[in-house]
């Protein structure tokens, strides 16, 4: 694969973009040249020979800038590698985590994308940031950084495997 990664992400609190730093970390880790960018500033995938893909999961739907990421990039991404993940689930319940897989597999079933690994990561909650009545919400953090990281390494891996596009 030529070119560097693009670690895109849409978040509106800050936690999926402390997850993508994190995969971009690991990818750097690996050996990978990788630009990290939020998804509503990209304005070209050309210098790119891959694309990771992070969004929010808020009340049922993917972050609006990932969808619109991949709306408006969608010939160009026919042509990478693409990952994406979610940041989803608030609790640590089955019930929650299978919850927002669903979530993030229904709006990549009405995208014109088929990312080679798909993941959700728990989410945050910090009232302190959020409007009535989600300020009423308890505190939570459920990302679990060694599932991040090992995620990445998998992504590298991957990508470390994609012939050079012509």
């Amino acid at each position: 694969m030529t070119g560097p990664i693009l670690v895109a992400y849409a978040s509106r609190y800050g936690s999926t973009r402390e997850v993508a730093e994190s995969v971009a970390a690991t990818l750097r880790e690996r050996g990978r040249k990788v630009e990290l960018l939020p998804a509503a500033e990209v304005r070209t995938l050309d210098p790119y020979g891959g694309v990771v893909l992070g969004g929010g999961i808020y009340i049922g739907r993917w972050h609006r800038d990932a969808r619109g990421f991949v709306r408006h990039f969608q010939h160009e991404l026919e042509g990478l590698p693409v990952a994406v993940f979610g940041m989803g689930p608030i609790d640590d319940s089955v019930k929650g985590r299978l919850g927002s897989e669903r979530q993030l597999e229904r709006a990549l079933e009405k995208l014109p994308i088929e990312p080679f690994t798909a993941q959700v990561f728990g989410g945050v909650v910090d009232p302190a940031k959020l409007r009535f009545p989600y300020n009423r919400m308890p505190a939570a953090d459920i990302r679990n950084w060694d599932e991040i990281h090992d995620w990445a390494v998998l992504v590298a891996e991957q990508f470390e495997r994609v012939p050079a596009l012509a």
